[in-house]
């Protein structure tokens, strides 16, 4: 059997369906499985246990026909029996049904679903791997959906080992911090950014109660003024920079907990299960974090991430002591 799955979206929306390929994987362990994926995202297939093939398709660009064409004939070309659409626009459903794939699985009540032959009810007020785990009930699959999981490479484990040695590091572990510095999500007006005023208000505690406790600040590459910014502030902070999504992933795996902002991180956090606390702003945590005292989230009442007060954070972190 052949599969392929059309996951729109970033690193974290990719690991959010790893669950669903996974169950695929072991359902039909012989099944070719494979995903097209933004060119941002393909990154997230670093670290996934059931694909490595992905097909790169920005589904976010102004696309021309011959773009889609280009897409239509390398999906035809691999004669796919399944395939499986997390998209919901219209142009998706009609892409998969001019491959002739003959089992088209997608949510009912999208643009697409007339071009679908398997419709799937979308529930959306679920945690998202369940959501996407949803979809296989269109090929009569009804088990539970299991826990994000991931495969570190051991040349990324290595990396982390040696990181730590340059940061010295040693066994007292740390801390880790991401500020989530999107471009994406400030362009398109998604409050996603924590000020780095509240930040180092945090820092600052965790240095007062925990002095020997190393605090370490994730630096993508577009979080640089919002490091510098730190740093400029707090000379004592420690910065890493893992190159791609298999070392960030080891990096996490060490630390003693993560803060961060909704983004790829958080989700790597939680399929390495390093205790997280999660800060958002619009978004309901449930829809993104699994229910487990692992995982915590924290959501401003006015919807701003500006208004999350320091003092709030902390007596998570601390449970009031």
């Amino acid at each position: 059997m052949r599969i392929v799955a059309f996951v729109p979206g970033g690193i974290g929306d990719q690991i959010l369906f790893f669950p669903t390929l996974d169950s695929l994987k072991q359902i039909y362990p012989e099944a070719q499985l494979d995903v097209v994926v933004e060119p941002r995202a393909k990154d997230a297939y670093r670290v996934a246990k059931s694909v490595k093939t992905t097909i790169p398709f920005d589904f976010k660009d102004r696309n021309s026909l011959a773009d889609w064409g280009n897409l239509l004939g390398v999906v035809r070309e691999r004669e796919y029996d399944v395939a499986i659409s997390l998209g919901q626009r219209w142009t998706v459903g009609l892409l998969l049904w001019l491959t002739g794939i003959p089992v088209r699985v997608g949510y009912a009540g999208s643009p697409g679903e007339v071009f679908l032959t398997n419709p799937v009810p979308l529930k959306p007020d679920q945690y998202a791997a369940n959501l996407y785990h949803d979809l296989l009930k269109g090929l009569g699959i009804n088990t539970p959906c299991p826990e994000i999981a991931i495969s570190v490479p051991v040349k990324d484990i290595d990396w982390a080992d040696a990181e730590r040695k340059r940061l010295g590091i040693q066994n007292s572990g740390y801390v880790l911090i991401h500020g989530g510095s999107s471009q994406l999500a400030k362009q398109k007006g998604i409050d996603k950014i924590y000020p780095v005023e509240s930040w180092l208000g945090i820092v600052q505690d965790f240095q007062q109660r925990q002095p020997e406790l190393p605090i370490v600040v994730i630096q993508g590459p577009e979080d640089r003024e919002f490091v510098q910014t730190l740093l400029a502030a707090n000379s004592g902070l420690k910065v890493t920079s893992p190159e791609d999504v298999g070392k960030l992933a080891a990096m996490i795996a060490g630390a003693n907990l993560l803060i961060s902002t909704d983004s790829a991180p958080m989700h790597l956090a939680v399929a390495v299960k390093t205790y997280t606390l999660a800060l958002f702003g619009p978004t309901e945590p449930k829809r993104l974090l699994p229910e487990s005292d692992r995982f915590v989230g924290i959501k401003s009442l006015t919807g701003q991430m500006t208004d999350i007060a320091p003092q709030t954070v902390l007596e998570k972190i601390w449970g009031g002591r």
